[in-house]
C-alpha cells in the first residue's frame, strides 16, 4: 500500500506519482464512484490517493483521501455531469487575451464564480500583451480597472518576449496553482515559458474563426523547480456552470452580494423585483452592466439547463 499525489489522467490511466518519487500507472479499482458528484471523472488531477501495486507493475487506486477542495465546469453542452478539472488547489490563474483570439467578460466572468463557489482565488493574467493596438490596449486598460476594483489582481504578460514572467513565477511559487484559459490564448507558450524544458505542444489560433485549436486533452500537473506544481488544463471554449441555485448565484459575484443586502426582500434574485438595490446599482453604473450580463447569464443555466455555444 503505497499514497501519492494523481499528476496526470489520459482517459483510462492515472499516472500517480508515490510519495517516494516513483511515477506509476494505476487504473480505478472496481466501480469507484464518487457520492453526490455526477462526474465524467471520480479522480482527478491533484487528488492523493492509496494505491495497491500489482505483478505488472502498475498499480490500483484504492482509496481517495479527502479533498480540500476542487473545481469542475460541465463536461459538454448536451451533458448533465461535470468534469472535475483539478482537486486541492492554492490559488488559479485565469489566462485571457483581449484579442487574437477575444475572451469574452462572460467566459471570465463564469469562470471567476465558479472559482468563487468553490472558494478558489484567482488573479487574471493577460497575455499577448505585446501584439495589442491602441484600441486592445484602451480595452485592456478597462478590464483591468474593472477586475481590480472588484478585488481580483490583474497581470499583463506576453509569453513570446518575457514581459512580467518573472512577476508570474513568484506568484506561482510553493503553491499547487491551476491554469486555465479559452482555447489559443496562448497558456502552453506560458508554461513553456516558466518551465523551458517541458516543450509543451502549441497551437495555432485558426485564422477563420480566431478561435484557438485544442492542444490539451487532460489536466496535468507539473512541478516548479521552487517548490509547488502547476496543473495545465485542456483549453476550453465555454465555462458551463452546474448546479448553482438562482437565488445563490449572487454570492459568487463579490460586488453584486455586498449590493444585495439592500435589496427589500432577501431572497431578491436581482431580475425585476421592487426594491431592488442591485438594479438600481446597475442602472447608476456601481455594478458594470458586462458583470451583471454574465449573472444573467449564469442564472439562465441554472434556471433552464442550457449551456449555450460561444461563451
Amino acid at each position: 500500500m503505497e499514497h501519492g499525489l494523481v499528476i496526470k489522467n489520459t482517459g483510462s490511466w492515472y499516472i500517480v506519482k508515490t510519495d517516494d518519487g516513483k511515477e506509476i500507472k494505476c487504473k480505478i479499482k472496481g466501480n469507484f464512484r464518487l457520492k453526490g458528484i455526477r462526474s465524467t471523472n471520480p479522480i482527478a488531477v491533484g487528488d492523493r490517493v492509496e494505491i495497491e501495486n500489482n505483478k505488472e507493475g502498475t498499480a490500483f487506486i484504492s482509496k481517495i483521501e479527502p479533498r480540500e477542495n476542487y473545481i469542475i465546469r460541465k463536461s459538454s453542452n448536451l451533458s448533465k455531469e461535470s468534469h472535475i478539472l483539478a482537486a486541492n488547489i492554492d490559488q488559479a490563474l485565469l489566462i485571457i487575451t483581449v484579442s487574437n483570439p477575444t475572451t469574452h467578460t462572460i467566459f471570465i466572468d463564469r469562470f471567476l464564480a465558479t472559482a468563487e463557489a468553490y472558494r478558489i482565488p484567482v488573479k487574471i493574467v493577460i497575455n499577448k500583451t505585446d501584439s495589442y493596438n491602441e484600441d486592445d490596449t484602451e480595452y485592456m486598460n478597462a478590464l483591468i480597472h474593472l477586475y481590480d476594483t472588484i478585488g481580483y489582481d490583474c497581470f499583463k504578460v506576453s509569453a513570446l518576449t518575457g514581459k512580467g514572467i518573472e512577476e508570474i513565477k513568484s506568484l506561482l511559487k510553493g503553491k499547487i496553482t491551476l491554469l486555465s484559459g479559452n482555447s489559443g490564448v496562448g497558456k502552453s507558450t506560458l508554461i513553456n515559458t516558466i518551465l523551458p524544458g517541458l516543450n509543451l505542444k502549441t497551437g495555432n489560433v485558426s485564422t477563420s474563426h480566431h478561435k484557438g485549436m485544442h492542444t490539451t486533452t487532460f489536466s496535468e500537473m507539473f512541478p516548479l523547480p521552487e517548490g509547488g506544481y502547476i496543473i495545465d488544463t485542456p483549453g476550453v471554449k465555454g465555462f458551463g456552470t452546474i448546479d448553482f441555485e438562482p437565488e445563490e448565484v449572487a454570492h459568487f459575484f463579490p460586488e453584486i452580494f455586498k449590493i444585495s443586502h439592500d435589496c427589500r426582500f432577501n431572497n431578491c434574485t436581482h431580475r425585476h423585483e421592487p426594491g431592488c438595490a442591485v438594479l438600481a446599482a446597475v442602472e447608476q453604473h456601481r455594478i458594470s452592466e458586462s458583470r451583471y450580463a454574465s449573472y444573467l447569464s449564469i442564472i439562465d443555466d441554472s434556471t433552464e439547463g442550457k449551456y449555450r455555444e460561444g461563451y
